[in-house]
């Protein structure tokens, strides 16, 4: 009796058939994908450890005071000079006003600007008393010198019987009279110059016033000007610490503006990666905010130290058991193509960076 025929065999071994193509085109689609991948990490260094950095500038208050003005809000757009905060300068005005009035008393002891003043006029005064004792003493030499001429010759005739005795005493006399009017000028002229040393010191002093006046002057006015507290880069204001009314002190802050300028990418590469990594070398930018972004750079740097060195508590492996943990290396991408109007790169951004080696 022959055996019943199994219905299902031809259909079974039909499926089978039809399977083992769509087996082998997906067998040969997963070697070319894991080859092209293979090749392509060959030339390309990837990590995903990677952020959009750029300047941040914290704004600090310069001077203590009451916070009278506030301009901007938060996320504004600001320009390098505008007015962020103000600060009540009644108090740094009077000190200017202050200074002002000690400069120009410093200013008129000293004779500036072409004035005569106190210190310049005593040496003045001193100069010319000088001059007229110099003078004194010329004059009483010049007698002294008559006067010992006039008593050597009254000493000669006299020892000739020519003139008599009174006439000699009398020459002796108007000598000791030149001679003590000589002495005295002599003194006087001692006197005069150490007047005179005097009035230069003075003038000195009162210059050194005047500089000293004239730094306590430009003080107090740039004091006054930190009370306008301007911004010192153009960019948004990311974060706003201070509200009218407030008693701020120096070196408190008071904003965060994030700088408007060309951000950067800061890439941790593993240290087992760095072999290949040049300057100059171009990376491909994927940005987790904006899928489809084909952002460009190229690698600016790369640290001197790996990440860890700058960290709080740098790892200390002299002591104790060591485990060996792969590094990271900061490596520095500027960014050449961003991803279009609209989708501006913020730092802080996680971004996933391909650097093409060769």
């Amino acid at each position: 009796m022959a055996s019943p025929m199994n219905p299902d065999t031809p259909a079974a071994g039909g499926s089978r058939n039809k399977a083992l193509p769509v087996l082998a085109v997906a067998a040969i689609a997963a070697l070319l994908w894991g080859g092209k991948t293979i090749l392509y990490n060959r030339v390309h260094v990837t990590t995903d450890n990677a952020q959009v950095d750029g300047t941040i500038v914290p704004v600090l208050a310069k001077v203590g005071g009451f916070v009278t003005a506030v301009r901007p809000v938060e996320n504004q757009l600001v320009k390098s000079g505008d007015l962020l905060v103000q600060i009540d300068s009644s108090e740094y005005q009077v000190r200017l006003a202050q200074a002002e009035a000690e400069l120009a008393a410093a200013a008129a002891a000293a004779g500036d600007k072409g004035g005569a003043g106190q210190a310049q006029a005593a040496v003045s005064g001193a100069q010319s008393q000088r001059l007229v004792i110099d003078a004194q003493i010329q004059s009483a030499r010049a007698a002294q010198a008559k006067a010992s001429a006039d008593l050597a010759r009254m000493k000669e005739l006299v020892a000739k019987q020519i003139v008599s005795r009174q006439q000699l005493d009398a020459s002796q006399a108007a000598f000791d009279q030149a001679n003590a009017a000589l002495v005295a000028a002599e003194r006087q002229a001692a006197a005069a110059t150490a007047q005179l040393a005097g009035a230069q010191a003075g003038e000195k002093l009162a210059q050194a016033r005047l500089a000293g006046a004239r730094a306590a002057r430009e003080n107090a006015a740039l004091q006054l000007s930190y009370t306008h507290v301007v911004a010192p880069v153009t960019g948004s204001v990311s974060r706003k610490q201070v509200e009218v009314g407030q008693l701020v002190q120096p070196g408190q802050p008071l904003l965060t503006i994030v700088a408007d300028t060309s951000v950067y990418i800061s890439a941790n590469l593993k240290e087992t990666q760095l072999a290949d990594v040049k300057v100059g070398q171009i990376a491909a930018i994927e940005v987790d905010s904006y899928p489809g972004c084909d952002a460009e750079g190229k690698v600016e740097s790369l640290s001197a130290a790996t990440g860890a060195r700058f960290a709080l508590l740098p790892p200390d492996n002299s002591t104790g058991n060591f485990t060996k943990v792969v590094q990271r290396v900061p490596v520095r991408v500027q960014v050449t193509k961003g991803c279009g109007a609209g989708r501006p790169l913020r730092p802080g951004m996680s971004v996933t960076v391909h650097i093409a080696t060769q």
